[in-house]
């Protein structure tokens, strides 16, 4: 009997981490989206879709390399499927709010694979140049304006709102793993069966995902979610949508929600100011790596490989949130801010991959908690509108940071840009945290009463 007790507590913790509620609390297992059975074949054919993508991704360079020889044409070529991002984010995420959810995926999704498999039919045949691989970028690209808030709220409705931290940790896990399978499966594919395989793996890949779309099952609950008040109080969605009845349904109208909501206002400061000044550290620890500490490509490498590992341990705590909040975004922001700072100033390799660890970690958190703030916050009918907003204002970071970020290293050094760009983060969002406690106490303390006369003086 002792032992069987002795059993129980050492693997009770483990069965816990796999996804077991503890009785009488709240379910903080990262696994616990798996329990819902649509939720794991969903699982599976994102892994399988996010593998076909990367293997495409990863041929599109060499391929257009092949046809140009330019490596700026390449660059062309990933801003022109990034392009309709920009401009039609909003009508994209206005179509996913008005037709209906899983036949807008479904149809996404057949469309891509239709794009990906006439590219691989023009490669096999020769008749593939250069305009005609631009144009097919920019209709994927513009499809996925639609695929892209269709996909991420489809996933979002089969599970309860308390699942949706686990559901996006889960997504991001999968698309570590695609990644890393469709890099090495797009080099396999080219060597034995040429440039057009990785593109007619992309087409089987989509076509899978629209297959398995129809046998989903959405959480009836996921549609009616409740969602916190100022006063943090629940209140169902319906009444929320009660309380801004001037919210129509047009496009536009997506862009005015998202400009009154002040929580989503201070997540896309708090995203954009890290997105630009920091995270880029492909970018900034590559310079660092190989100018100050003279370690070489070999030593960027292993910096690689511990963000990777940090952005996976982060994925599994981020998955273990139930309720995120902006101000959990911004501290954690903060704090990967103040960390960077620190790495600018590493004296030495050993002491940067101390510090990369946690970076990479915070970075996977807070980009859980901020989606997971950004795709339940509005209610049901505003959230395709929301994501279109929040793809083409991503998009413009997208453009912006990288020459910026150049610029600031070429003027600065890799140190420099490092901490400079976490005490521009750091700072802004103390400021702005200042700023909003100020103004909660100023509602809090009533205002003064108006003067009034000393007495009144009868005149009669």
């Amino acid at each position: 009997m002792q032992t069987e007790k002795n059993v129980r507590r050492r693997f009770g913790g483990f069965r816990y981490l796999l996804g077991r509620k503890r009785a009488g609390g709240a379910d903080h297992a990262p696994w616990r989206s798996l329990r819902y059975r649509s939720m794991r074949w969903w699982s599976v054919a994102n892994l399988v879709s996010n593998a076909g993508t990367w293997m495409q991704l990863t041929v599109q360079n060499l391929l257009v390399l092949q046809l140009t020889g330019s490596a700026a044409a390449t660059g062309l070529s990933l801003s022109v499927q990034a392009g309709p991002g920009l401009i039609m984010g909003l009508f994209g995420g206005a179509a996913v709010d008005r037709w209906p959810r899983k036949l807008t995926a479904g149809l996404s999704q057949a469309v891509l694979g239709l794009v990906a498999f006439t590219t691989a039919a023009l490669v096999a045949t020769g008749q593939l140049n250069y305009g005609m691989l631009m144009a097919l970028a920019a209709v994927t690209g513009l499809v996925a304006t639609v695929d892209g808030p269709a996909t991420a709220l489809l996933g979002n409705d089969l599970v309860r709102r308390e699942d949706v931290p686990s559901a996006i940790a889960v997504g991001s896990l999968v698309h570590s793993v695609g990644r890393l399978g469709g890099t090495a499966l797009a080099g396999i594919a080219v060597g034995f069966l040429g440039t057009g395989a990785a593109y007619a793996a992309n087409g089987v890949s989509f076509l899978f995902v629209a297959a398995v779309i129809p046998f989903l099952k959405p959480v009836s609950e996921a549609l009616r979610a409740p969602a916190k008040s100022r006063e943090g109080t629940e209140e169902t969605v319906a009444s929320v949508g009660a309380a801004e009845p001037e919210i129509g349904d047009r496009a536009r109208d997506g862009l005015a929600f998202f400009m009154r909501r002040p929580r989503l206002v201070a997540l896309a400061a708090i995203t954009g100011l890290s997105a630009i000044f920091g995270r880029n550290y492909q970018l900034t620890l590559a310079v660092l790596v190989t100018g100050p500490l003279a370690a070489g490509a070999g030593a960027f490498g292993t910096v690689s490989s511990v963000l990777a590992a940090g952005g996976i341990v982060g994925a599994i705590l981020a998955a273990r949130l139930r309720n995120p909040s902006v101000k959990l975004v911004g501290a954690l922001a903060a704090a990967g801010a103040l960390l960077q700072v620190f790495a600018g100033l590493s004296p030495s390799l050993i002491v940067l991959l101390v510090l990369v660890l946690p970076m990479s970690v915070v970075e996977s958190v807070s980009d859980t908690a901020g989606t997971t703030v950004l795709q339940t916050d509005p209610p049901p009918n505003m959230r395709g509108r929301v994501l279109g907003v929040w793809r083409s204002a991503s998009t413009v970071w997208g453009l912006v940071a990288p020459p910026l970020l150049g610029l600031l290293m070429e003027v600065v050094g890799a140190r420099g840009a490092l901490v400079a760009g976490g005490l521009i983060i750091a700072v802004a969002i103390g400021a702005g945290a200042l700023l909003r406690s100020r103004e909660r106490i100023s509602w809090l303390v009533p205002a003064p009463a108006p003067a009034m006369a000393a007495d009144y003086r009868s005149v009669a």
